[in-house]
């Protein structure tokens, strides 16, 4: 037989787009429309049916950058229309190949109830089937005119990412809005071609069903009659059925196909069009779902949720059917889609509590899975947090788009820092925005590392980022695939059942230990400063407020827990935790209002600590410690004086009761305590730091090195740092002023500013305190720079085989040596407050207030010793998508410790974390909690959650290492219960003696619940 191939394909191709597409509807009519253009902010639909509209043509310009413009849309089914499917089609001008992040739509009745969306690759709106001749349609259609902001391919730096900058010329230019028959033979020999056509180019040449098919195609093209495809579509079906009808092999790979949307909660559009994206995507679900009963739509972020209740009740109870009725899975159990490495470990049981607590609330159901698609790397205390809110698996493809190693599973069991291990799996589709091509299909097959283990994968499909979603195009594919010879099989279930099947089917899953390191993304961990920034302060002053008002509620008359406000004030940061908010990916509009919400937060919480402290009672000066270690140091009176004190974990103590300490000796460029000696060089950085108590030099070079390297990935800005960077750079040795600022005994300092670049200018602080031998950088910088990094380098003179980084609810050892591609991968990771190395008996930490990247490297020195360096990012600045990203102030503060073990790093970073509170309060109550026994370390004090007054304290071990313990209580105790993140009890704690005995694992996190006598 000859080969025919190319000619068929290209038939088949060409009659596919040329005449049975245009043929899918068989007759149009247009709309009558008219326009109203919403000044400023979205409007109420009241609102705007109250507006003046006026007449709008097709073909016309609309839509400023991030306006609204509201369509009135009335027409008539013709008569002769009665008895067929009619829909509304509306295009408003879409671009590009991208189905989300642009203009989109959501169709209102007269009477304001929403009826469905209309975005790209979704433009209809059903109307009838079978229609009423004559009927008449009145819409009301809100039309965003959000902007492409990828239309350049994140090629060049647009100013369209802020309503501030974006200007006010018209984006799109409206195409169509019509009455429309749609013709469901054509429609579905469509999807048949579509399907068939997919399939036989991906299958291999060999293979003899490619024949089959393209053959088949090709005796189909000659039944079609291209001057009437309408009235040979069914003949054209009768020939494509057989192909269509040869039943999977048996061995065929099982696809379970879950609805899905993936929807940033901010990124390339700021919150309040999130909140419409949501109504208008969820909107297009529910009519999905009443089109077809075996569609299921599975749907995290329980913030979104609340944003339809809140705005679109229609949309909500529309939902609430769904779900009622098994087509619409709450899934994740998550208050939004996080990060997935930067929020703190309070913060995600946090994320894992709200999340979970309002699908339960609001639906009945308890989530059973972690749904985290498109984070940036995932932290290996996930298993144990994700298990102790009681989920069974955890779902990402994020790690398929490394940059260097391919992962070598798909599914498996993830074993985090404490040994807990979680049922995970990675789509081998390697999308979560499906929608059953061919090529996927065959990619999914072709990729999925587990055959011979197991045979089943996931593939979340539909059009996610105001997309729309599933789309019943979609719907017909699976129904196609589902035992189709050639292809894998096509089920659409839920996740939990996918996920018991493929547990079920691979018990002995292998197991992968650790952290799943994302090798690309790697400057999330650094870009946009000030938002992690104001993440990482309302963490601690959440802790802050929670701690000093449990201590209010235990001990002050009339104080009142403030419960609402605390629980409004953690939804706001856990929001912001998305994982397009925190590593600093968002457009300038979505950065500019997180900092403004951040500020409110910290004036908030400020506010709440106050009062709480206040009702203990006035009459002396205090000082309060939020730190769950003991901690005696230097702290500022409200006066501005010094005073060295000493305050017990969690509690307080008179400021009259200041201990006295060694004091520190200043002079010149030398700062001294009698624990560490310090000495400052002409160029700014530190030449010694001598460990008095060691007696040993800690650097193995400059100290404090400022390196301002070049910083132009690839391609994602703000999101990548590629290894490259490392190549150029200029050292910051030319300090504009060294000085001695101060040389109180209780505290020694040395100011170091500079000059560099465009006019950027960075001031720092070198100060050592009395009795403690921690060196603090206070740093102030006015950054004018565009694509560069900032870093911090501290060359040590220990030979380190691992750095520690602490990591949520305890930490991680990286290896320091580059022996394979997977460490070599590693050349930019994250951490919290420290990152710890050392060599046996003596070690070194760095501790930060506010950044998370960093790096770790090692060189042998010509005397043969060992210099191992961390270097700190300090601040970055990326051009897209927020061209002014970083630009202007930032104040923060990073130290070095000598000498320190790990526990001594843990509290040491509490401490710069959680300044001493220095306030009036004469109460002197006990601490509500505090721990006899080492490693184990108090997370969280606070009452719970069911108003019941209870306290409840959540500890972990911090050191890597067993630890034994007696938590007491400042407070009567009457019993003790063991409970999940979600403060449901699991089992009894002991009571003994009035205190409860505590036995950890390493990084085992405990919760306790106490019930007050």
């Amino acid at each position: 037989m000859h080969d025919e191939r190319r000619r068929i394909e290209e038939r088949v191709q060409r009659a596919h787009d040329q005449r049975i597409k245009p043929a899918v509807y068989a007759a149009t009519v247009p709309f009558e429309v008219a326009a109203w253009q919403a000044p400023g902010e979205p409007v109420s639909f009241e609102e705007a049916a109250a507006a003046r509209y006026e007449p709008f043509a097709m073909n016309t310009p609309w839509g400023p950058p991030w306006g609204t413009t509201w369509f009135r849309m009335r027409g008539e089914v013709p008569a002769e229309w009665a008895g067929r499917r009619v829909e509304a089609v509306i295009d408003l001008g879409f671009v590009g190949d991208w189905p989300g992040n642009q203009a989109e739509a959501l169709v209102h009745l007269a009477d304001g109830r929403p009826l469905k969306a209309v975005n790209p690759l979704n433009q209809y709106v059903p109307i009838a089937n079978p229609a009423n001749g004559g009927e008449r349609i009145d819409y009301l259609v809100e039309a965003a005119s959000n902007p492409d902001i990828l239309k350049d391919d994140f090629s060049r730096p647009t100013p369209m990412g802020d309503k501030l900058t974006a200007g006010s010329a018209p984006l799109y230019t409206f195409r169509r809005a019509d009455l429309a028959i749609l013709d469901e033979e054509v429609f579905h020999l469509d999807l048949d071609l579509q399907v068939l056509r997919e399939l036989m180019v991906h299958l291999a040449d060999h293979e003899p069903r490619r024949h089959e098919i393209l053959h088949a195609l090709d005796r189909a093209m000659d039944v079609l009659d291209l001057d009437d495809v309408a009235g040979s579509a069914a003949a054209v079906r009768e020939v494509l059925a057989p192909v269509l009808a040869k039943p999977a092999h048996a061995s065929a790979h099982t696809v379970s196909g879950v609805g899905h949307a993936h929807i940033d909660s901010a990124w390339l559009w700021p919150i309040r069009e999130t909140k419409r994206k949501t109504s208008r995507t969820f909107s297009n679900v529910t009519a999905l779902a009443d089109e077809y009963d075996d569609f299921i739509f599975a749907c995290s972020q329980a913030q979104q949720y609340e944003w339809v209740r809140d705005h679109y009740p229609h949309v909500w109870a529309r939902i609430q059917e769904s779900v009622k009725k098994g087509q619409w899975a709450p899934v994740g159990g998550m208050w939004v889609e996080a990060d997935g490495n930067l929020p703190g470990g309070e913060a995600i049981a946090r994320q894992l509590v709200h999340g979970k607590r309002f699908f339960i609330e609001h639906f009945g159901i308890e989530t059973k899975g972690v749904w985290l698609p498109d984070s940036f790397g995932y932290t290996a205390a996930y298993p144990q947090l994700a298990k102790l809110a009681g989920n069974d698996w955890f779902l990402t493809q994020k790690i398929s788009w490394n940059q260097t190693n391919k992962f070598p599973h798909h599914t498996f069991w993830w074993e985090g820092i404490d040994g807990t291990r979680i049922f995970t799996h990675f789509p081998p589709v390697d999308t979560y925005n499906a929608r059953f091509s061919g090529e996927e299909m065959d990619r999914a097959v072709r990729n999925y590392a587990e055959k011979g283990g197991g045979t089943r994968s996931l593939a979340p499909f539909g059009w996610g980022d105001g997309g729309g979603g599933p789309t019943r195009e979609i719907m017909e594919r699976a129904r196609r695939l589902a035992d189709l010879e050639g292809s894998p099989k096509v089920v659409i279930e839920h996740p939990d059942d996918f996920f018991a099947q493929a547990r079920a089917e691979y018990p002995d899953a292998p197991v992968w230990v650790g952290e799943l390191y994302l090798e690309l993304h790697r400057a999330t961990y650094t870009s946009q400063a000030r938002t992690k920034q104001g993440n990482r302060r309302s963490e601690h002053k959440l802790r802050e407020a929670e701690l000093w008002a449990t201590t209010a509620a235990l001990h002050a008359p009339g104080y009142s827990y403030p419960y609402d406000r605390l629980d409004r004030l953690w939804k706001t940061v856990l929001l912001h935790q998305f994982h397009d908010i925190l590593p600093g990916s968002s457009i300038a509009w979505v950065h500019r209002e997180a900092e403004a919400e951040y500020a409110r937060v910290a004036e908030e919480l400020e506010a709440l600590t106050a009062e709480a402290v206040a009702a203990l009672g006035a009459g002396g000066t205090r000082v309060f410690n939020t730190s769950p270690f003991d901690r005696a140091e230097v702290v500022r009176t409200s006066e501005g004086a010094l005073a060295y004190v000493e305050v017990p974990a969690n509690g307080s103590a008179p400021l009259a009761e200041a201990a006295p300490a060694r004091p520190v000796r200043a002079e010149g460029r030398v700062l001294d305590n009698g624990l560490v000696r310090v000495e400052v060089a002409e160029d700014g950085t530190l030449s010694s730091v001598y460990d008095l108590r060691a007696g040993r030099e800690v650097l193995g070079d400059k100290g404090n090195l400022l390196r301002l390297h070049t910083d132009l990935p690839n391609y994602w800005d703000a999101w990548d740092i590629d290894k490259h960077y490392n190549n150029r750079y200029t050292d910051l040795l030319e300090p504009t002023s060294v000085e001695l600022v101060s040389d109180d005994p209780l505290l020694g300092a040395i100011r170091v500013t500079r000059s560099f670049g465009k006019g950027s200018t960075i001031t720092q602080t070198v100060t050592l305190r009395a009795g403690s031998p921690r060196i603090d950088f206070e740093t102030d910088i006015d950054w004018h720079e565009a694509e560069k990094i900032l870093k911090a380098a501290f060359p040590v003179d220990v030979r380190a085989a691992h750095s520690s980084a602490e990591i949520q609810f305890g930490h991680v050892q990286r290896p320091t040596h580059t022996n394979t591609s997977w460490e070599a991968a590693r050349f930019e990771v994250s951490g919290h407050r420290w990152v710890h190395v050392g060599e046996p008996g003596y070690g070194v930490a760095v501790i930060n207030d506010s950044t998370y990247g960093h790096d770790v490297s090692r060189t042998v020195r010509e005397d043969g010793g060992t210099t191992t360096t961390v270097r700190l990012s300090l601040v970055r600045a990326p051009r897209i998508p927020d061209p002014e990203a970083d630009q202007g102030r930032h104040r923060f503060t990073y130290a070095l410790l000598p000498g320190a073990s790990i526990e001594e790093t843990v509290a040491e970073g509490y401490s710069l974390n959680l300044p001493l509170r220095v306030a009036d309060a004469a109460g002197a109550p006990e601490p509500v909690v505090s721990v006899e026994g080492g490693g184990v370390t108090v997370e969280a004090v606070k009452l719970a959650d069911d108003g019941s007054g209870d306290v409840v304290v959540r500890l972990y071990e911090s050191g890597g290492g067993r630890a034994q313990g007696v938590l007491r209580t400042g407070f009567p105790l009457a019993g003790a219960q063991v409970t999940d993140l979600l403060e449901r009890p699991l089992e009894d704690a002991a009571v003994e003696e009035g205190g409860v005995p505590v036995s950890l694992r390493p990084f085992q996190v405990l919760t306790l619940r106490l019930r007050r006598g």
